[in-house]
């Protein structure tokens, strides 16, 4: 009797050493669907199913023919159903989880048509926005996209079309994988959206639901890409979370039945050096999927990984024509009421109408309004305020050439996207609503401002710097500025430490009574504090002219020695530079400190009995100073420099860096506790040592420690500068984390890595411009390179 198809994958599954869940991840199918095959049970399949099965298997030649051969003598294969109806109503889905699905898909819905109200590109009908096909060097072959099998006629599929038609285009596509490219402003995020609505509109049972998830903070090398998009999905649909009998979190069964289709916007936003792994990842599975990307930085990951989106079909956005502006633009105006006067501007009919016979400037008008961004800020600025008339963007004068006209287009852009909206009631739209509800709604004026000085900052930095990285937002001030605030931040940490350190101590060891401790912790606690300040400030001051000391993101490593001579090597010189300097620093604190103690506190009558006599201060003063100098050498040893391109998110990389500093916390205390502990339990006995060993590592760690993280790490620049300073002067809000997370979801910030910039140059530099006028300040020293805002903007 010849094998049955179940027989024979359940065969060559057990010869791969796969369970039924691994090969269902690596064909993209659902583990229900698997152990239906294997038993020989009905089931719904399309073209490519079994090719995709041969393909995970890693089947042989002549295992592929008989899996083929299996397949067609199992039954007539139904027609082909389209990717997002891989899971139609049936067997294959229980009710419950169906049921789930049909929950997800009416809360989707409402979410992103409550998206496409706001950003109103249904106003009053959605843009014909309309696209090309990528047929070679971005795109796979078209047979591997469309899943025919070897021998099979190509058959010839239509994929033009526009907004208003991308879910029929989607369902054309046999693989279900279909990739967007456009240029920033070209409509990639607002196709995603509506294709996401187009397809839940007419979404029958237990087909699939798409879901939209921001690619930008996926790590391909720490997550693979099913769980990351189920850990996604429950952040934003927490009751997907409940486990199920079967162990599993909902969201996850979701996945493994066939009921999601991943909708991944923003490609380019993942860290560069992570893209080629992302793509990698991406081809690792034949998921139905649909993703967004600038061009440029999708070819740069198809380059890296030397293949393009497998199985996939690519589009790219093309410009708005000078019809489309025509048939949409007029219609934006609304109606005034009564009789229309005569003199009044005859709006959009009038200005395209002298734009076709305007010369260059008509020509600079319609290349300015090309995008869907543009234009829908046109409708903006012009449609929605009947006082200014659009014919001003003909005027040569003001706007010489399209860039110009962008630019004051764009300085429309904030407002637009920071409009007021009603809040939401936790209970309208079901557990994402709830979390939404709780999202700051921030005022116009303060995000201009803040945006401003973050734009500005930029330009001061450098003309052409469009990074904006958290552990640099305060270094645009003077260097003496930055160094008053973290040697006066850094002087407090260690003179609170100083002080509250010394109450237990004078308590415990002396019989002075509470109210001595208490006066003696305050004024040791101020003394030392003021002479901390003025030493780390020097720290900081030295430091941030030296490329090899600047406070900078690094990561804190205890391998790799090894290869090619190891990093003790590499690190030499930096190792010998802040070897000395801690030596220095330590003697110094240490001199200092005795300096006080000796010469103020005791003539106060503040003496406590404890500090010994010169043998016991020459003690202090070298142990002090050769603890320091080991601290500053294992700093350098251990830390490595991160690269922000390299690191998924800005939050990541703040995370890397303030475990770094509790690090440093620890290696003060056990650089310099044992070491004073054994030297004065050498002189004055054990229990002294003791005593002195705990005091003195818990007072290096909490002093010293948090002093160093001031001045000398990232996240206490960070700390000191943009989270203390620049907020308490209203140049950046104090929940700037969040401030910078909300305006990348509005759109005027892009996530690259660990950094963000601006989505749009020109918003930057309209966005500094404003804030130097407003402020009274100079443009910066160094040339800003972005195009200059035009007058009246």
């Amino acid at each position: 009797m010849a094998e049955t198809l179940g027989a024979l994958v359940r065969r060559l599954r057990k010869q791969a050493g796969m369970t039924q869940f691994q090969l269902a991840e690596r064909a993209g199918l659902g583990e229900r669907t698997i152990g239906r095959i294997e038993n020989d049970k009905p089931f719904d399949h399309r073209s490519g199913t079994f090719a995709r099965l041969a393909d995970a298997l890693e089947a042989g030649p002549e295992d592929r023919r008989r899996l083929m051969a299996a397949s067609i003598g199992s039954g007539d294969e139904p027609p082909p159903v389209p990717a997002q109806q891989a899971a139609p109503a049936g067997a294959r889905v229980p009710g419950p989880l169906a049921d789930e699905a049909d929950g997800l898909a009416r809360e989707s819905k409402r979410r992103w048509r409550e998206e496409e109200a706001q950003r109103r590109v249904h106003h009053p009908y959605a843009l014909p926005v309309r696209w090309h096909h990528v047929a070679t060097g971005l795109a796979d072959r078209t047979e591997n996209a469309q899943g025919t099998a070897p021998g099979d006629v190509l058959p010839d599929i239509d994929l033009s079309g526009d907004l208003r038609r991308v879910a029929g285009v989607y369902r054309r596509i046999g693989s279900g994988r279909l990739v967007v490219l456009g240029r920033a402003g070209s409509g990639k995020s607002i196709l995603a959206v509506r294709f996401a609505l187009d397809l839940l509109d007419t979404r029958e049972d237990a087909q699939r639901v798409p879901v939209i998830f921001s690619l930008g903070s996926w790590d391909p090398t720490a997550i693979a890409l099913r769980d990351w998009l189920v850990d996604r999905l429950v952040r934003d649909h927490p009751h997907l979370a409940r486990v199920l009998p079967s162990g599993k979190p909902l969201a996850a069964d979701l996945f493994d039945a066939d009921l999601i289709l991943p909708v991944l916007d923003g490609f380019d936003e993942i860290a560069e050096e992570l893209r080629g792994e992302a793509l990698q990842e991406l081809n690792r599975t034949v998921l139905p999927l649909v993703l967004t990307s600038r061009r440029d930085e999708f070819a740069g990951a198809v380059a890296a990984a030397r293949a393009p989106l497998a199985s996939a079909v690519v589009i790219e956005l093309c410009d708005l024509e000078p019809s489309d502006l025509r048939d949409y633009l007029p219609r934006t105006v609304p109606v005034p009421p009564g009789p229309l006067d005569p003199a009044a501007p005859r709006g959009w009919n009038d200005v395209l109408d002298r734009a076709r016979a305007a010369g260059p400037a008509g020509a600079h008008l319609t290349e300015a309004l090309s995008t869907p961004l543009m234009t829908a800020l046109a409708r903006t600025m012009y449609s929605d305020n009947p006082d200014r008339d659009p014919a001003e963007l003909l005027d040569t004068a003001r706007f010489p050439d399209a860039a110009a006209i962008e630019a004051h287009l764009l300085a429309g852009f904030v407002p637009t996207v920071y409009r007021r909206r009603a809040p939401q009631r936790p209970d309208a739209g079901g557990p994402a609503a709830a979390r939404r509800g709780t999202e700051r709604q921030w005022e116009l004026a303060d995000a201009q401002r803040w945006l401003g000085y973050i734009a500005h900052h930029l330009a001061a930095l450098d003309g052409e710097r469009q990074d904006i990285a958290w552990w640099e937002l305060g270094t645009s001030m003077s260097r003496l500025a930055r160094t008053v605030i973290v040697g006066l931040l850094a002087g407090t940490a260690f003179g609170v430490t100083a002080g509250v350190g010394n109450i237990p101590v004078d308590l415990v060891a002396t019989s002075h009574g509470p109210a001595f401790a208490l006066l003696r912790g305050l004024a040791v606690g101020v003394l030392h504090g003021l002479a901390a300040a003025v030493l780390f400030g020097l720290v900081y001051w030295y430091a941030t002219a030296r490329d090899g000391l600047k406070p900078s993101p690094v990561r804190i490593r205890f391998t790799g020695w090894g290869r090619r001579g190891g990093r003790l090597r590499r690190t030499g010189r930096r190792v010998r530079v802040r070897v000395a300097v801690g030596l220095l620093c330590g003697l110094s604190v240490a001199a200092a400190l005795e300096l006080i103690d000796q010469g103020l506190v005791g003539p106060l009558g503040l003496d406590d009995g404890q500090g010994g006599g010169a043998l016991a201060r020459v003690v202090f003063i070298a142990e002090l100073g050769l603890g320091a100098g080991l601290v500053f050498a294992l700093t350098a040893v251990l830390e490595a420099p991160v690269r922000p391109e390299s690191v998924v998110s800005p939050a990541d990389l703040l995370g890397i860096d303030r475990r770094n500093v509790a690090y440093h916390l620890l290696v003060w205390a056990l650089a310099i506790g044992p070491a004073a502990g054994l030297l004065n339990g050498i002189v004055d006995g054990p229990v002294r040592g003791l005593e002195v060993g705990v005091v003195f590592g818990l007072e290096a760690a909490f002093g010293a420690g948090l002093g160093y993280g001031v001045c000398m790490t990232a996240w206490g620049q960070w700390v000191a500068l943009t989270r203390i300073w620049l907020p308490l002067t209203g140049r950046l809000p104090w929940a700037l984390v969040s401030f910078l997370d909300d305006a990348h979801r509005r759109g005027v910030l892009r996530q690259v890595g660990a950094v963000y910039q601006f989505r749009h140059s020109r918003i930057q530099s309209q966005l500094g411009h404003a804030f130097r006028e407003h402020h009274g300040k100079r443009r910066p020293s160094r040339p800003d390179t972005a195009p200059a805002v035009a007058p009246g903007a």
